[in-house]
């Protein structure tokens, strides 16, 4: 067998979740997202400090609360490492072999299986190349970057190394876009009543690292413009903002929690969120958007309101994925 005939490794990435939805696995897991310099990016003896001394020995036990009420119990996951997990055994099952096998698995950047890992299982099969797929669709240096770090980390510890791809942010991508809207459309559908608005919530970023060149804000304006286009909808009826602010650092907004107040005050009273940063619905898909401002929405004064589903491993969801691994992928099978 020549090197072209040898299998290829796809791993599809995702942020984490904890091992279970109790204090202790919440802290360890929180703990390593947050000490990622990738994620806060303050000086380590300015808030490592903060991390370890205040933040989690606070947080773990209101997250861990949160995380038990969307936990899949019955299988022991977190609805994100379900959803990945799924995301990636629809895709192997998508004929992706070429001249070279494709060899499709999943990876979280926190929590388990972890990237190192994963690519230690690919190589153990054969893999020489390796292609990551971060389902992150607007570029961070706190999502995409981080995913790179791990990779080239894990390979930087082997004597042998794979050749490695990192999928490219898919923001604009008319087959990200197409997807979305139909996966908008059907949901919209299915509701018994149509919102008077409709809203686009990404995650939030803290202002200072857009300063510092992150082009994450443009990313997601560019999709909410992409995607209003596509569904026909004014800016007055296709609102955006911004969710999931931590600490108290001034983060990109309009911050959803203020949009869903105002438009409430404003006399609006059916409304829909949509949140299309998000490839899999999770803690802040699930719990924040679907409970927290439900809630808010409804104290304020509406009567009617829909969260929307992410793409997922719906129809459309699973096309974009495959969509996206045959091109990271070209030149390899």
């Amino acid at each position: 067998m020549n090197s072209l005939e040898k299998p290829v490794g796809l791993l599809v990435v995702n942020l984490g979740t904890p091992d279970a939805p109790d204090v202790a696995s919440v802290r360890r897991y929180l703990a390593q997202f947050l000490s990622d310099p990738r994620v806060v990016d303050l000086p380590r003896a300015v808030w490592l400090p903060v991390l370890y001394g205040v933040v989690l020995n606070t947080r773990p036990k209101k997250s861990a609360q949160a995380y038990q009420s969307i936990w899949n119990h019955d299988i022991g996951e977190g609805p994100l490492k379900t959803i990945t997990r799924q995301q990636a055994e629809k895709l192997a099952a998508c004929g992706l072999d070429g001249k070279a096998p494709v060899i499709v698995d999943y990876a979280l950047r926190y929590g388990s299986p972890s990237i190192s890992a994963q690519i230690e299982a690919l190589m153990a099969k054969g893999c020489e190349r390796i292609a990551l797929l971060p389902l992150y669709p607007q570029y961070a240096a706190s999502t995409n970057a981080s995913v790179a770090d791990a990779a080239f980390a894990a390979v930087s510890r082997m004597r042998k190394q794979p050749a490695l791809r990192i999928g490219a942010p898919y923001y604009d991508d008319p087959a990200y876009i197409g997807a979305l809207a139909a996966s908008v459309r059907r949901a919209l559908s299915a509701l018994d009543f149509e919102p008077e608005v409709v809203l686009a919530s990404f995650h939030g970023l803290p202002q200072l690292q857009v300063d510092r060149g992150d082009p994450y804000r443009s990313h997601c304006e560019a999709t909410w413009r992409l995607l209003r286009e596509a569904l026909g909808l004014s800016e007055e009826r296709f609102r955006l903002s911004f969710q999931s602010r931590f600490g108290p650092a001034k983060w990109i907004g309009p911050y959803t929690s203020d949009v869903v107040a105002e438009l409430a005050a404003s006399g609006i009273k059916r409304l829909a969120i949509v949140a299309p940063g998000f490839s899999a619905d999770c803690l802040e898909t699930i719990e924040e958007l679907g409970v927290e401002i439900r809630d808010l929405f409804l104290e304020k004064g509406g009567e009617k309101f829909a969260r929307l589903p992410c793409l997922n491993d719906s129809p459309e969801g699973m096309t974009l994925i495959e969509t996206l691994a045959r091109r990271d992928l070209a030149g390899w099978v």
